[in-house]
């Protein structure tokens, strides 16, 4: 498996999914975890809408670091597809929220109305947020026991994708 088979492989996952675990850590460095409903924005992009007061929100504004994992859930055990990654997130600004609104919540989304300006900025409890990506691995589609197809290597059957 080639990295353009193995991104590829990865963004099927993440087109296939609707919700992202969001890994967030307040000031202490204390981790916690969040499903959130998301829109791939890009290769290396998500985004979400989300309470301002919702703990991972207020870790963000704290702490802006960020990992991420996309998987499916309805795979048997241990033919996990996943996709991990690491980045940083902060609600989108000026015209990128205009951006953020056309992307999210994915267009014809699971019967979600489009969300308004008006309804993620100023005084609104919601915010749009927008994770971007530093650092991207994919799980390696293999069967169980087996080593990975792209490195050989049984283990740790994570691979790290390179920018595009």
């Amino acid at each position: 498996m080639t990295d353009e088979n193995l991104a590829a492989h990865g963004r099927a996952v993440i087109d296939a999914d609707l919700y992202l675990i969001l890994g967030t850590a307040d000031a202490a460095g204390r981790p916690w975890t969040s499903p959130v409903y998301f829109a791939p924005t890009g290769d290396r992009e998500f985004c979400w809408l989300s309470a301002t007061d919702a703990r991972h929100s207020r870790h963000l504004v704290e702490r802006p670091q960020v990992s991420i994992v996309v998987f499916d859930s309805t795979v048997a055990p241990y033919h996990g597809r996943a996709v991990y990654a690491v980045g940083g997130a902060r609600p989108p600004a000026g015209g990128d929220v205009d951006r953020a609104l056309e992307l999210c919540p994915r267009p014809g989304g699971a019967g979600i109305p489009p969300f308004t300006r008006e309804e993620v900025t100023g005084p609104a409890p919601y915010r749009l947020y927008r994770a971007t990506v530093a650092e991207l691995w994919v799980l390696c589609p293999s069967e169980p026991g087996r080593p990975c197809a792209l490195h050989g290597r049984t283990g740790d059957h994570r691979t790290l994708v390179p920018p595009a």
